[in-house]
């Protein structure tokens, strides 16, 4: 090998790993310059899809605790974890004779209570009302009595001042202020029993009617529980049974969460979606659900719930979202319909084809895609052809004569693959996708300590910036 030769082999060496290598006295500076090989593609119509993608693991979307509506022995457990159950089956039930015993307690404790509160609204009428009506017309009888003695006297206290002596007139003035008298006293007798009451005493009164009718409320409200209350747990749907908590002859309270049913064909992702991005998911919104073990196939699923409040962990904000997977089973009836041929090219592509002996599992890892926007048949061209200045996207156009010509475009959604065009293309046209290469010509500079650095790759260990 020639001395221009080693050189050049030293040259590129240097520049693609960017050492340093001591020369005496000098130093060579490299400097790249760029070639464009130009690719060229056609403007194209096709879908430009826009996702969130997040991981996860499926659960049962559809499981519920289930308890006893009251409290007692527990009888009998009629099945185990893991077996099927339909809808309605009967899976536990209490002692019946305890049941017996509460509900005849309450129906007591009903009676007293219609007791107690017809006590206190007698205790308030009497408080409200002291007389009986017996004696209030006795009372206003009284009253006319002695109205009707005033009158008399007082016709003949007239007469005797017509036609009486002095002496019969002083008799009857005495007689008619005694009647006078008789008549104020029976008119203040009557007002009070008609008007006189103890107000603090009739308060206290309407206090322990009130309480007594609340009482009367809770005690019928017992009954119609201990009535409407079953001493067996059914299943309110098809599933089966993940969990039981209790067994024969345990004790158990109102509420005593007894089993757990979960359906086997519904399942759910719960999914965390970073603060940047939560904005784009909509309720009811589509995903694709992928398996990390079966990475074949995706399964179509539905944005079911969107967390407002955000989960932060070491200073990063994220939101909860819960996608729901669309059953296997309708898929599998889509599935029979597209070989059947009762659906359309569009809808059977979008279908995935599900081994028949598939079963999706709780804990599997997931990877689910959330659509944020999606464009079908729209003309298209690659991300690497779109060059901005500012707001402005450009292309370079290549003429039928092979020159090419700067276009202003405008353009609407993109994907890590391909921008939307709107308007300034059309179907058919070549655009430019620049490509560089780079080739390197070499300058030499004089350098304390003659050390022959390389910019193309950095400076050498231990030296900084320059």
């Amino acid at each position: 090998m020639n001395k221009t030769k080693l050189i050049t082999v030293m040259l590129i060496t240097a520049m693609t790993v960017g050492l340093a290598v001591p020369l005496s006295g000098c130093a060579f500076r490299s400097k790249a310059s760029t070639e464009v090989e130009n690719q060229v593609a056609s403007v194209e119509r096709g879908d430009i899809t826009i996702d969130i993608p997040a991981a996860g693991n499926l659960s049962y979307s559809l499981k519920k605790d289930l308890a006893f509506d009251m409290a007692g022995t527990v009888e009998e457990v009629m099945v185990e974890v893991g077996d099927s159950v339909a809808e309605g089956q009967v899976l536990a039930k209490l002692d019946a004779s305890e049941w017996e015993e509460q509900l005849s307690s309450k129906e007591v404790d009903l009676t007293q209570a219609e007791i107690n509160l017809k006590q206190a609204q007698i205790a308030l009428d009497k408080a409200k009302n002291p007389y009986t009506e017996e004696e209030i017309e006795a009372a206003e009888d009284a009253v006319d009595d002695a109205e009707d003695q005033v009158d008399k006297i007082g016709d003949w206290l007239a007469d005797a001042f017509k036609h009486g002596d002095s002496g019969d007139v002083r008799e009857l003035q005495m007689q008619l202020d005694a009647a006078e008298t008789n008549l104020d006293d029976a008119k203040d007798k009557l007002h009070d029993m008609l008007y006189e009451r103890d107000e603090d005493d009739i308060a206290i009164k309407e206090m322990q009617v009130q309480i007594a009718e609340r009482r009367l409320e809770n005690a019928k409200t017992a009954v119609e529980e201990s009535l409407d209350a079953s001493l067996e747990i059914t299943t309110p749907f098809d599933g089966f049974i993940t969990q039981i908590n209790v067994e024969g002859g345990d004790e158990v309270t109102k509420g005593t969460i007894a089993m757990q049913v979960a359906d086997p064909t519904r399942f759910e992702a719960e999914l965390l979606v970073s603060e940047t991005n939560i904005f784009k998911v909509k309720l009811e919104g589509e995903g694709r659900v992928q398996l990390d073990v079966m990475p074949a196939f995706s399964l179509p699923a539905s944005v079911t719930y969107i967390s407002p409040t955000a989960t932060i962990q070491s200073g990063v904000v994220n939101y909860e979202v819960t996608v729901e997977l669309e059953p296997l089973e309708t898929i599998r009836q889509q599935q029979q319909a597209t070989e059947e041929g009762r659906t359309t090219q569009g809808q059977s592509e979008l279908i995935p084809i599900i081994p028949e002996d598939f079963q999706l599992k709780e804990g599997l890892t997931v990877t689910v895609s959330i659509l944020v926007e999606e464009k079908n048949d729209v003309l298209m061209v690659p991300n690497g052809a779109i060059t901005y200045r500012g707001r402005e996207a450009y292309v370079q156009v290549v003429s039928p004569d092979g020159t090419t010509e700067t276009r202003l475009i405008q353009t609407g959604i993109s994907d890590s693959q391909n921008t939307e065009v709107t308007s300034g293309l059309s179907e058919g046209e070549q655009v430019v996708i620049p490509q560089t290469t780079a080739t390197t010509s070499t300058t030499s500079e004089q350098r304390p300590g003659g050390m022959m650095f390389f910019e193309g790759g950095g400076p050498p260990p231990g030296e900084g910036p320059r």
